[in-house]
């Protein structure tokens, strides 16, 4: 989990479902499944937050290509973030491609520690929960998986664009 949320494509249909599933067999726990997966996904998240804190745009948009990150992949980040603000390091984490890219223009913009750490938390574990109860449900039936974690992305999608929606007007009723 900790590669799938830093720059390196990991996908986390991989490694959570199929843990879950040894839990529905009594191999594995299933609160440690998902307690493993969203701190997994904490430390790959503050990896690229690092990256992006300590090395910067101009860095990350000349060399990121040899971390895996392409100029392309990370200008879609950083315009989500840019458009958006901290929500969007929780709804990116909801977003397939743009989950492992988010964290690097909050480290760019030095977004405080507590904000990303709570919203990264909130995010990845909410997409760990459902990740782990397809694998506890579904069992080892790959092709089913796929499918439900497709489903899923497109809910998700339309949800941040939902919450998106009502943090933009929240804000602009606050001013």
């Amino acid at each position: 989990m900790a590669l799938e949320s830093s720059c390196f494509p990991f996908p986390s249909e991989v490694v959570v479902p199929p843990a879950a599933y040894l839990a529905s067999q009594g191999k594995m726990d299933f609160k440690l499944v998902i307690l493993s997966g969203t701190l997994g996904s904490l430390v790959g998240a503050w990896f690229n937050y690092l990256l992006g804190y300590k090395l910067g745009r101009p860095f990350l948009v000349r060399y990121g290509k040899y971390l895996m990150i392409s100029e392309d992949s990370f200008k879609k980040a950083e315009a989500f973030f840019n458009k958006y603000g901290g929500i969007s390091t929780f709804i990116g984490r909801l977003v397939p491609v743009v989950r492992q890219y988010i964290s690097l223009p909050a480290g760019v913009a030095k977004m405080k520690p507590l904000p990303f750490t709570f919203y990264t938390i909130l995010g990845a574990g909410f997409w760990v929960v459902v990740l782990a109860v397809i694998g506890y449900y579904v069992g080892d039936n790959r092709e089913l998986i796929q499918r439900y974690s497709h489903e899923f992305g497109a809910g998700a999608t339309l949800l941040g664009g939902i919450l998106i929606i009502f943090y933009v007007i929240k804000r602009r009723r606050a001013f």
